[in-house]
């Protein structure tokens, strides 16, 4: 169950990647942009700025974020992304932080290059960083005896989950797409107790969160919280510094 609460406590921080997405989108006067997987609903908001004529189109797999962002006034609908077809006058695809949830994206990003009309913009970014030493944590306490079999049904996101931007260049150039894709390691300040727990508890332990009662959950927390502060010290003043790797694709159909 995502929690848009908590996603947005470090709302800042993660709505930077989305804007440095769509400066590189070029599209002049959109007829359709559709923002896939939306989450709350405040960087959807944005889309209908940059792009006042167009028809905006959202929708989320998950009932709190969808509810979060028609609190908002966005016409979301709830729908997984796998689901999604393009209508004739879709001009921009945005999916922010979301495909390295999804299995065989790759598959999915080819079929919407050949379904999208001609010059059409598929912009999407996604984490770079899951063999980060947070996710590492992540994944050794999972693993452990304690929790490995409550946990075996989450999908906790091996570096395999996402390509690199020459992986991700490669499948949309050979899709008939002119490509343009990049990384960025964003280093994030955070302050706080334990604030790389409360980081990934708004996305990377989400899959753990739903499997897990309340007792558990706050077992589970409080076992990591230690192995999180190991591996990214407080500074003197309480900065607490957080690399944040990013890879970006702005790919635009021919035509």
């Amino acid at each position: 169950m995502w929690d848009p609460k908590q996603y947005l406590a470090f709302d800042d921080h993660r709505a930077r990647p989305f804007f440095d997405l769509i400066d590189r989108v070029r599209a002049d006067r959109p007829r359709r942009v559709v923002d896939l997987g939306c989450g709350p609903g405040n960087l959807t908001v944005t889309l209908g700025e940059r792009w006042p004529g167009a028809e905006i189109e959202a929708s989320d797999a998950s009932p709190e974020m969808v509810a979060a962002a028609r609190a908002r006034g966005i016409e979301a609908e709830l729908e997984d992304v796998r689901d999604w077809r393009p209508r004739a006058d879709t001009d921009v695809v945005v999916s922010n932080a979301v495909l390295q949830w999804v299995p065989g994206h790759q598959d999915l990003l080819v079929r919407w290059a050949g379904e999208l009309p001609a010059g059409a913009w598929i912009a999407f970014q996604v984490p770079g960083n899951f063999d980060a030493p947070s996710h590492l944590a992540i994944r050794e306490l999972a693993g452990t005896t304690a929790w490995r079999e409550r946990l075996a049904a989450a999908n906790l996101l091996e570096p395999r989950a996402v390509l690199d931007p020459v992986g991700y260049a490669g499948l949309l150039t050979a899709a008939g797409c002119a490509v343009d894709a990049w990384e960025t390691t964003y280093l994030q300040r955070l302050t706080g107790p334990d604030p790389v727990l409360e980081w990934v508890t708004g996305t990377a332990l989400t899959p753990v969160r739903e499997l897990l009662d309340a007792a558990e959950w706050a077992e589970f927390r409080a076992e990591l919280a230690p192995m999180l502060t190991a591996a990214y010290p407080p500074q003197p003043d309480g900065t607490t510094w957080l690399p944040f790797r990013r890879v970006f694709v702005v790919a635009r159909t021919a035509g």
